[in-house]
Order: structure tokens, then sequence, then C-alpha cells
């Protein structure tokens, strides 16, 4: 069991933190960053302060990743900073983790979020025994151009300023994962979404559920042999979270990741494998073909897999809190998280 963090309520610091790309730092994206932390303040009331090091630029976080994540410790030590949440991801942020005390991290739970690289830092809390939650990003969802999405919004408030069970999640009604560039003049253009087709089952015809655990499954691949890879006790009757990088891998990697928790034994100790949609919606249908091989091939043909779920590099998106038990129900296509996210 991980221990939950305190609910958020208004009036809560929360601290913006940079554990992967710098981006914002970046002086022609301080616009994006300083309208990503406007929504923090008036759409949830909170207050925030960026950590010391968090915004001095791409370049200079890249040489110094021990500073990254004295930024990190420094959040969760300071007993006013009741949150934290990563500006975006990058693909790095491995390098933290010669300087990561867990120890404190476990000593002082608090709400982290983020996703895609932020998956390191999350098996840091994984780690340290802390729920941490797989969510929106600063320079992303909260900085969305003229109005965050309604469903992000929602999902934050149901997730991380509610001690009630979150209950049944359900598909987003539109997503976009069109390419806006961050350009200032940008800003009053909204972006173009599509008409979501919902949750689709990939098979099983099973009602089961497990403890949330998971990722950017590319980024994933980093912590594979390392002291952050979740112990197997970890794994067994779990439900798996996965989603794919603005990368956009290619399938046969989607193919050989996925025989690799195989071989480690960790599909067969799942209950159930819930999967984001794939950015931009390439290789939609080729990601299907190669999950469906691989769990053939290892006799698991009846797990309950759904697909193209809102979370991950889709916006909008809903928030998955690592170690919560949640359900997956075959026969209706739904997908539910059973307990609160937080205390």
């Amino acid at each position: 069991m991980l221990t939950k963090p305190k609910k958020l309520h208004r009036g809560d610091k929360v601290a913006t933190i940079s554990p992967s790309w710098g981006g914002a730092g970046e002086p022609n994206l301080k616009w994006r960053y300083e309208q990503g932390i406007k929504r923090l303040e008036n759409v949830f009331g909170l207050e925030v302060v960026s950590m010391p090091n968090s915004l001095k630029g791409e370049e200079y976080l890249d040489a110094n990743p021990q500073l990254r994540a004295e930024d990190l410790m420094t959040a969760f030590k300071d007993k006013s900073v009741k949150g934290i949440i990563a500006n975006i991801g990058g693909d790095d942020s491995i390098r933290l983790l010669p300087y990561i005390d867990f120890k404190v991290i476990g000593e002082n739970p608090k709400i982290f979020m983020g996703y895609s690289d932020i998956t390191i830092s999350h098996l840091f809390c994984h780690k340290a025994g802390v729920s941490s939650f797989y969510g929106p990003a600063i320079l992303t969802d909260f900085a969305e151009n003229v109005e965050m999405d309604r469903y992000t919004v929602d999902m934050v408030r149901r997730t991380l300023f509610s001690n009630e069970i979150i209950g049944e999640v359900n598909p987003a009604e539109e997503w976009t994962s069109e390419r806006l560039e961050w350009d200032e003049v940008n800003k009053n253009q909204r972006r173009t979404t599509q008409p979501n087709s919902g949750y689709e089952l990939l098979q099983g015809s099973d009602v089961v559920q497990g403890r949330l655990i998971g990722g950017c499954i590319d980024v994933l691949e980093f912590a594979k042999g390392t002291q952050i890879w979740p112990e197997t006790k970890y794994w067994e009757d779990s439900i798996l979270f996965f989603e794919t990088s603005e990368d956009k891998p290619e399938p046969d990697l989607i193919k050989y990741w996925l025989r690799n928790y195989a071989a480690q034994g960790i599909l067969q100790m799942t209950n159930g494998i819930i999967f984001g949609k794939p950015q931009d919606e390439k290789y939609y249908k080729a990601y299907k073909e190669a999950i469906l091989q691989v769990m053939k091939e290892s006799n698991l043909e009846d797990l309950p897999i759904l697909y193209n779920m809102n979370f991950g590099h889709t916006e909008p998106k809903f928030i998955l809190p690592y170690g919560v038990k949640a359900e997956i129900n075959c026969c209706n296509r739904t997908f539910s998280i059973l307990e609160s996210g937080v205390e």
C-alpha cells in the first residue's frame, strides 16, 4: 500500500518544477508558463511558487541534473508546499536518480503530478512509498490556449481536491493532439478537436479490479533494472496503465516492450491493462495488433484490456493515482477508480 497525500484546498501553495526538460525557463516560452500559472491561481484558487532552478532554461538544467533533483527534494521538504506539479516532461530525468533522497519523499507525502518523462519521478515516489498522480502538466494542459478543457478541470477537482471516491471515469467527448506552435501570436487560437469514439475493448469478458501502476511505456524502459523498478509485489493483482509518447514509437517497439513484460511475468500477474490514446491516433490500429499478438503469444487472450483511454499524450486527460484500486468492466466497457486519490 502506498501512502496517499492530503487533498488540496483553495489557498494552498503548490510548487512548479522542471525535473526533465527546462523549456519553461526559455524566454520565448515565458508567456506559456505564466498562462499555466494563471490557471492554477484563477481556476483552482492556488498560490504558486516556482522552485529555484526550475526556470533557469533548457541548457542550464540539461547540464545540472543534480539541481533539478535538489528542486524536487526542496519542494517535498517545504512544509508550506501542499502539491508539486511538473512544468513538462522531456527525456532524461533518469539522470536525477543518483541525487534522490527517498526518505525525504517518504516522510513528506504530498501531491505530485505530471506525465510523460515524469514517469521517472513517479517511480521515485513509488519507491518512497507515496502515491502520486499521472496527469496534467503546466505547459500543456494548464496552459491550453484560450481556456483549460472542462474535462481536465473536472478531473483535477475530482482527483486532487476531493477525498470522495473518484468513481467511473467517462471518455472525453472530444480529443486533440494538434500541433499548434507555442508562439504567443497563437495564444488566442483554439486547437482543433475531433469527436472521440470512446473506450475500445480489445479483449476480455470479466469485471476485474487492481491497483494502478504504469506510465509512459517508452520512459519505463529507462527504469528497468534500476533500483526504482517496482518490486514484484506491486505488479501482482494490478491494473497496468500504458501510453506512448510524442515520439510515436513504431508498433514493433510496443511488441518488443510488451514481450519483456511477459518475460518478467508481469503480464501474467496483472488483472488488466488500460492503454492511452496514441498521439494523433497514429498507429491506432497497428498498436492494437501488436498488443493482441503479444497476448496471444503469452496465452493471455482473456486478460481484460481497454484501449483509447484519455490519459497521457492526448488532451483532454484524466488522472491516474498510483496504487489506488481501479476497475475494468469488460461488459460495459467502463473504467472506474474505486477509491479517493487523496486523504
